[in-house]
């Protein structure tokens, strides 16, 4: 496999803690050449401190001998207090950092300085905490935070839900549950992977195994759209489930419904189905090696093949059948054509109550009776006498 290395930081946010003292860690999301997806915390004074050090062992590259060899991002010095808005005011800096220093040469993003500061620690997994000081306090970036660094959501409590069955982890990037569990959503991906939290533990979860505490439905889940969005196939799929599609790489289908477990009801021809969401990419979008390795990962389970489900709701969710799909799909299909005939059929009604009068056929002058032989000798010359005597 060769040495480790990052593949992408991606800047989360940041967390307002109250132990051993009050004070703010950054929360990066670090994506390694394996695959695997770490979330690790630290403070902007080490972070500092890894900066300084890096420099010093760049010179050329950090501009110290020639400024204009600089390609080491700059980063400000820390103030003597940090507290809550210089905090926030410093993401975008940071996120704008983490994003040129992975993109460095090999040499610099991928040296032994860099890689053993991002890797995981004790403290990332297990963070000193006190039952008897409140729950950390978590900021987390917005998604066009690029486009303005102090666009930052309020301090925020995340969404908890409760896990309705027993999950098994199946990659040390994943999160195990007992059912039962509550846990903090920090992330929902439309791919059905949930980022999550419980106590000291983070990790991906499947979101087919949470359920929100105020009640079965998903508000957030959008209706049905029959009309369909063109998608294309990234990823060959073969049917487990009676209720799912079979479907090849490069197949172009319309997705009717999008389902936040990340299995999305789609329309092939005038056959309609379950299919993983991950192995989906809308069209004309361009792939990306991100979605590329994503897409090496399994397929969420769904919602309707967990056994032992136990909820603490009294009614269950809504489900819309297969054949509710299929019927409102064909009805839909058979409308858009009955509309699409009309409009042809007055298309071709108005055309010919139109047409020029010049394409029309003209009418033929009509052949006069020919004349009696006692016409002819009283009228005509003597020469037309002979003709016809």
């Amino acid at each position: 496999m060769g040495d480790a290395f990052i593949r992408h930081i991606e800047l989360l946010g940041y967390e307002k803690r109250f132990f051993p003292s009050q004070h703010y860690v950054y929360m990066f999301l670090v994506k390694w050449n394996d695959l695997s997806e770490k979330v690790v915390y630290r403070r902007f004074t080490e972070i500092y401190e890894f900066h300084k050090a890096l420099k010093e062992m760049f010179p050329i590259e950090s501009g110290d001998i020639n400024i204009e060899n600089r390609i080491i991002p700059h980063l400000p010095a820390p103030k003597w207090f940090d507290g809550q808005r210089s905090t926030e005011n410093r993401q975008g800096t940071l996120a704008e950092y983490c994003y040129t220093l992975v993109n460095l040469p090999h040499k610099i993003s991928r040296c032994l300085h860099v890689v053993n500061f991002f890797k995981v620690r004790h403290d990332d997994m297990n963070p000193v905490t006190d039952s008897q000081i409140k729950k950390p306090e978590v900021f987390l970036l917005t998604k066009d935070s690029k486009k303005n660094p102090t666009d930052i959501t309020g301090p925020i409590v995340l969404q908890t839900y409760r896990a309705i069955a027993d999950y098994e982890k199946g990659s040390t990037s994943e999160m195990a549950l007992k059912a039962g569990d509550m846990v903090d959503v920090v992330e929902k991906s439309e791919n059905g992977w949930w980022f999550c939290q419980l106590k000291n533990k983070r990790g991906w979860v499947p979101a087919a195994y949470l359920e929100p505490l105020d009640g079965p439905d998903e508000s957030e889940e959008q209706e049905p759209n029959y009309a369909g969005e063109a998608y294309v196939v990234q990823k060959s799929y073969t049917a487990v489930e009676e209720d799912e599609l079979t479907l090849k790489e490069g197949d172009t289908i319309e997705v009717i419904h999008k389902l936040l477990d990340g299995w999305w009801v789609i329309r092939k021809d005038e056959i309609t189905g379950y299919y993983p969401s991950m192995y989906l990419q809308k069209a004309g979008e361009v792939n990306t090696s991100a979605k590329s390795e994503l897409r090496n990962r399994g397929a969420p389970p769904r919602r309707s093949t967990i056994r032992n489900v136990r909820s603490i709701h009294k009614q269950g969710r809504k489900q819309i059948s297969q054949e509710t799909y299929r019927r409102n799909s064909k009805k839909y299909i058979q409308n858009q054509r009955k509309m699409w005939g009309n409009s042809q059929n007055k298309a071709n009604v108005i055309i010919e109550k139109n047409e020029p009068e010049d394409n029309k056929p003209k009418a033929q002058p009509a052949v006069p009776p020919r004349p009696s032989k006692d016409l002819i000798l009283n009228r005509c010359t003597e020469s037309t006498w002979r003709k016809i005597l």
